[in-house]
């Protein structure tokens, strides 16, 4: 199989245009762009996504994959008949989005459920599932590949556990398999750097405990470093990537002895970091060094980035 190296656009956001970080990719030779949602996204007409297609390739980019960044898609699990309708028109809007920009695939987090109102959990879940199964519709019938789903490192957010993840996708599977010409499959979009701490900061399951035990389901998955409670993001490289727990080595292991049970012959992973603090004039110039520094301590652990399944 082959793992490809790709950018999430979420550091761009306010700062820098998508022309910068096209040309920065260019002359980082990576041809693979996760575009991140903002909010202006779902009102913008469809030229503007045209347009932004172009962009990207006249700099040897493919928009490959589009995903929330804002958990703005959370009402899929809300019990609020207008939350979840508000929710279900946002994600219609991202799959049109994909299809113009020419991505393989359009996700998000499956949503949450009110910490003050956990018991409600089980029927968040049900209706998240629910509306998933009606958008693979919509998705098939736009050429898309896949709809994505990202385990999160919560139990308010699931899938967070190997159970909901397992369940989760198992259903999923189940049904894109009773209606494989008229709906896509629902993968994940894993994350290195997401485990479980429990409420007293106890690591219950750790982040490559279940990055690995995804990786059946795994569509794409997101680089990024963390702490040893999850607490917090930053990218590779440097004195921040020095403190992470997030062993670029340990993850390139875990994939080669798991290369057999990755869903797709070619797999991409993206850079997915916040950067330097947002909207300061002494912050905002460092953003291309550190996505730059980060893709570098990849390729260095990741010693080969393509092999023969």
């Amino acid at each position: 199989m082959n793992i490809e190296l790709g950018i999430k656009s979420d550091p761009i956001e306010y700062r820098y245009s998508f022309e910068w970080l096209f040309a920065l990719m260019e002359r980082l030779n990576l041809k693979h762009m996760q575009l991140g949602s903002f909010f202006e996204m779902y009102s913008l007409p469809d030229r503007y996504f045209q347009r932004l297609r172009r962009q990207a390739e006249d700099h040897g980019v493919h928009i490959s994959s589009c995903f929330s960044s804002h958990r703005e898609l959370g009402g899929l699990m809300s019990l609020d008949p207008d939350l979840r309708q508000v929710a279900m028109n946002a994600y219609a809007r991202f799959l049109e989005i994909g299809a113009l920009l020419g991505a393989d695939s359009v996700g998000g987090s499956l949503g949450s459920v009110p910490r003050d109102h956990m018991e409600l959990k089980t029927a968040g879940i049900a209706q998240a599932v629910t509306a998933l199964e009606a958008l693979s519709y919509r998705a098939r019938s736009l050429g898309l590949a896949a709809l994505t789903v990202e385990p999160m490192s919560s139990l308010a957010e699931p899938p967070s556990s190997p159970d909901e993840i397992r369940q989760l996708m198992e259903h999923l599977a189940l049904h894109h398999a009773t209606h494989p010409g008229d709906t896509v499959p629902v993968y994940l979009c894993g994350d290195v750097s997401h485990g479980l701490a429990n409420a007293q900061g106890r690591v219950v399951h750790g982040n490559l405990e279940l990055f690995e035990m995804a990786i059946p389901w795994m569509w794409e998955f997101h680089l990024k470093n963390t702490d040893t409670s999850f607490g917090s993001t930053f990218g590779f490289g440097g004195a921040a990537g020095d403190n992470g727990i997030v062993d670029l080595a340990q993850v390139w292991s875990v994939i080669q002895r798991n290369f057999n049970r990755f869903p797709r012959p070619a797999t991409v992973a993206y850079l997915e970091i916040n950067g330097p603090k947002l909207g300061r004039d002494y912050s905002d110039p460092l953003l291309g060094e550190q996505l730059s520094e980060s893709i570098r301590a990849i390729r260095e652990h990741f010693v080969s980035v393509s092999t023969v399944r």
